[in-house]
């Protein structure tokens, strides 16, 4: 008898196990517009012409990055999968698009059907609350490339918006107001740095200020801005939008800002999350690259016209959504900490 698959550390029944688990959650992200269900070669979707007579379609991709760390030392799994997919939305949504579907690769040393079940209801659940719909994905078993309890995840997001309500950031003007949806912590960006800060301290270790152990806070999923901000763009013109990723708020809102104008934050407008405080400390983090690392709090920036202020911001509290007044816009470039 000659080796075969599963001596080789590829489970083909566990796979398909784990197959039968993600279904039923794979269904509950679907919405109008797809076609196909789990099992094909491709995922299918159809275009809704009459709602989007001139579509362009908008695509994003990410991981989650080195936070993947914190969930393999915590034995917690079940809300790294809204990170990846909440990476993707968020990205596309700042053109102006809506999510329509998402697609996820996940990499595991060995296939737990259990954990993969676990991952992907993470994914289903960021799918739910971006609305659009996971219409397929790929797990592959590698043993040999990673340990047996550890995983990468990453995946891609595709959205559509109309050719006439692009936003690109080119009708941004000097006076135009910045409004902050607020983070609900480190989302997914900055971990290679928060782990070697934290490298001495227990993740069982309770944050008065939060309730909750460090490990938990530190893995708070990825805040999902779709759907309210999606209402927002029914009824406003809103010439720019920023989702605050890698870089911070340094460098992320000058990637949207026309020649020659830059932005005037002001840090006092917002309480800034208790975490961010104790990583500053706990690392003797200057400020300045705090603000280039992370996203101090606020995970997502409108620039709105002024006399759009006031109907922008009940239209976020209709849905649920606190917005702070952070900045302005301003002659000059980059961004201006006041």
């Amino acid at each position: 008898m000659g080796y075969t698959y599963k001596e080789a550390g590829v489970d083909i029944e566990a796979g398909n196990e784990a197959v039968e688990k993600i279904k039923p959650l794979v269904a509950s992200t679907w919405r109008p517009g797809v076609l196909s269900g789990l099992g094909g070669f491709g995922g299918l979707f159809s275009i809704d012409l009459q709602k989007y007579p001139e579509p362009i379609l908008v695509s994003g991709t990410d991981g989650v990055g080195t936070k993947l760390r914190l969930a393999f030392q915590q034995d917690k799994h079940d809300t790294i999968g809204q990170d990846a997919v909440a990476m993707c939305v968020n990205d596309v949504l700042v053109q102006g698009a809506e999510p329509l579907y998402f697609l996820d690769y996940l990499a595991v040393g060995k296939l737990i059907p259990d954990k993969v079940a676990s991952i992907v209801k993470g994914v289903a659940e960021g799918c739910r609350q971006a609305g659009c719909a996971l219409i397929g994905g790929e797990t592959a078993e590698m043993p040999g490339f990673y340990k047996e309890e550890e995983y990468d995840i990453a995946g891609f997001a595709v959205g559509i918006v109309n050719r006439d309500k692009m936003i690109n950031g080119s009708g941004i003007r000097e006076g135009d107001i910045l409004l902050g949806l607020e983070s609900s912590g480190l989302h997914s960006n900055g971990f290679s740095l928060v782990r070697k800060i934290i490298d001495d301290y227990s993740l069982e270790e309770i944050i008065p200020e939060t309730g909750k152990s460090l490990g938990q806070t530190l893995l708070n999923p990825t805040r999902i801005y779709v759907q309210q901000v999606l209402k927002v763009l029914e009824k406003i013109n809103v010439p720019g939008m920023v989702h605050i990723t890698g870089g911070g708020l340094t460098e992320n809102i000058p990637r949207v800002l026309p020649e020659k104008m830059g932005v005037e934050i002001s840090t006092s407008s917002w309480k800034t999350p208790f975490i961010f405080s104790f990583l500053q400390e706990a690392g003797k983090v200057e400020e300045a690259e705090m603000y280039r690392t992370f996203n101090m709090g606020i995970g997502f920036i409108l620039i709105i016209h002024p006399e759009d202020e006031e109907k922008t911001v009940e239209i976020l509290k209709e849905n649920n959504e606190n917005s702070i007044r952070v900045g302005r816009v301003i002659p000059g470039q980059g961004v201006k900490y006041v």
